[in-house]
């Protein structure tokens, strides 16, 4: 067993599935099957069970996930460790809460990578909750997620401050109507849903139409093409509103109120790498 093992069964592990391993790593179907394989027979243990809905780690495989991204780790760790001193190179992987992409990390990342070409990143989205999760299983390096955060094993750090709106098709601006609409949002997880849910709640509405959309943008075309309405982040959706596709409406405090900031692991080693990605937020004029 050795890394490159570890890292193909890893892929396996967090994809679910051969297929999609092996277009994560950039290998040969095959390959990776044999791989496995190989790796089950030398420990003499089954680590997945296999089905048609995929991969489905066993307890063994449990197991030795832990070990792998610990291990995994601390290759990354030694490879920084002995680049120390030039510019940060390597792997940066990041996640972000969807409403955060385009106003805030976009722009950033694209000072990031003028100013570190040799820096490879790679970026998911999804809920606070769940990418927290990942950057505490050393799946993620950071992550920008809804906070304040207060955990023993994240360190986190305010990037800036947001508004709660109601928003809805362009000719309808009656709240009282338009909170009984359907509701269109980002599948369970996500922190200002739940904010959302919240304030609904003081408006007695129990009950909730939900209709769960995938991305931001689907979110917004929904809402204009008049599906329903929604609860967003002002930020995101300030653009749309200045195309007159949609109207923004305003909800009371404390409902209002949204904090967005980073987290990456506490008391770790930091690699030079995410180190200048911290530097770059923490500068004034972000």
């Amino acid at each position: 067993m050795d890394a490159g093992d570890l890292k193909i069964f890893q892929a396996v592990a967090r994809e679910g599935s051969i297929s999609k391993a092996a277009i994560a790593l950039n290998y040969v179907q095959s390959n990776v099957t044999t791989r496995i394989r190989q790796l089950e027979a030398q420990l003499q243990v089954p680590l997945f069970h296999r089905s048609n809905r995929g991969m489905l780690l066993t307890p063994a495989g449990e197991n030795l996930l832990g070990y792998a991204d610990r291990i995994l780790q601390l290759l990354d760790e030694a490879e920084e460790a002995a680049q120390q001193g030039g510019p940060p190179t390597g792997n940066l992987r990041l996640g972000s809460i969807e409403t955060a992409v385009s106003r805030f990390l976009t722009p950033l990342l694209a000072e990031y990578c003028s100013c570190y070409p040799k820096v490879q990143y790679s970026l998911v989205t999804g809920g606070t909750h769940e990418l927290n999760q990942k950057v505490m299983k050393h799946e993620l390096h950071g992550a920008l997620v809804y906070g304040p955060i207060d955990h023993s094993e994240l360190q986190y750090i305010k990037m800036y401050d947001d508004e709660l709106v109601l928003i809805a098709g362009s000719d309808e601006h009656d709240m009282s109507v338009l909170l009984h609409r359907p509701m269109l949002f980002f599948e369970v997880g996500c922190s200002h849903r739940d904010q959302a849910e919240s304030f609904l709640r003081t408006q007695g509405i129990g009950t909730l139409n939900v209709i769960e959309y995938g991305t931001l943008d689907t979110i917004i075309h929904g809402v204009a093409t008049g599906l329903g309405v929604s609860l967003l982040p002002r930020s995101s959706v300030a653009q749309a509103a200045s195309r007159s596709e949609i109207v923004i409406l305003p909800v009371p405090d404390p409902y209002s109120r949204l904090e967005v900031g980073f987290v990456y692991s506490r008391g770790e080693h930091i690699s030079s790498a995410l180190h200048a990605l911290v530097d770059i937020m923490a500068e004034p004029e972000q």
